[in-house]
């Protein structure tokens, strides 16, 4: 009798993780799903590639050749040889302020984070809701302010630090490691830590810094995205002479004769290193995404 008491829930229990996985199990709707999904993401690729692809009379072309052309390389060409647009010095300025406001926005936020999710000091909570509130601000009611800032102030007009300065924090990135930080760092790891002598960077560096990686390589991902593809601000504070990447590909249009399939190859390029980013930083990307709905 007592043998049954104690072997019914292990089997029930069996049948109840059997049942799980049973019903976890994707489906041909979930594969056409994900299918329709991901062929609906790289359209919008495939057609600027489409139209890079040909030349000036391809989008005025009603009977659409769904099969790209020869002339990519061609007016890719175009691109790079163009000495209005300098394609490589606007690349070059684009890898230097997405790379140094991701890296500043991933150190910043991850100590504020660290701050806010486990050292306890007077005002942590309103002053946490303030910084979340300021994301509610739309940035165009403070680009009048911030073009007055650095034009007048710093004079950092045609710069690329004025771009720079202003993003090297971010409400999001602080709210995104609080909130991971919170719940991926146990407070009795920072205990030991303490007990063992350690101070509060060491305890920062060898403890906090450590368990926010997976959310930090995503954070500074998306900054990077963000970055690389902001236009409103670059456009304001930059000229032609020192643009970032898509400053300079505005200038293809500037003429009174579009050819987008010159401007469409000019987008492909610039997409290129973003590519090659999602590729090295996939794995890292996928990484955080599921540790986050785990922790969730």
């Amino acid at each position: 009798m007592t043998t049954a008491v104690k072997t019914r829930p292990t089997s029930w229990g069996s049948k109840r993780s059997a049942r799980a996985a049973a019903t976890n199990k994707p489906t041909i709707l979930g594969y056409a799903f994900l299918v329709i999904v991901i062929l609906g993401s790289l359209f919008p690729l495939y057609w600027s590639f489409l139209i890079g692809s040909g030349d000036a009379s391809t989008l005025r072309n009603l009977d659409v050749n769904w099969l790209p052309g020869g002339n990519f390389l061609a007016n890719a060409a175009k691109v790079l040889e163009n000495e209005s647009v300098g394609f490589w010095r606007a690349l070059g300025n684009s890898l230097i302020v997405s790379t140094t406001v991701a890296v500043s926005v991933v150190l910043f936020s991850t100590l504020a984070g660290y701050a806010f999710a486990k050292l306890k000091f007077r005002g942590s909570r309103p002053l946490l809701v303030f910084v979340i509130a300021t994301m509610a601000v739309p940035t165009q009611l403070g680009i009048v302010p911030l073009f007055i800032a650095m034009s007048q102030w710093f004079h950092l007009s045609g710069n690329i630090l004025a771009v720079i300065l202003p993003a090297l924090v971010s409400a999001f990135g602080v709210f995104w490691m609080t909130q991971y930080l919170s719940q991926a760092l146990p407070d009795e790891l920072i205990e030991a830590a303490r007990v063992d002598g350690a101070n509060m960077i060491q305890t920062f560096w060898y403890i906090a810094l450590p368990a926010a990686r997976p959310a930090a390589a995503m954070l500074g991902l998306f900054i990077f995205i963000g970055t690389w593809t902001n236009f409103f601000w670059p456009f304001i504070i930059l000229d032609s002479n020192n643009p970032t990447l898509p400053v300079a590909l505005s200038l293809l249009q500037s003429n009174f004769f579009v050819d987008y399939s010159i401007v469409l190859a000019g987008v492909l390029l610039s997409t290129i290193p973003l590519l090659i980013l999602f590729v090295v930083a996939g794995k890292q990307l996928v990484s955080g995404i599921m540790q986050g709905a785990v922790k969730g």
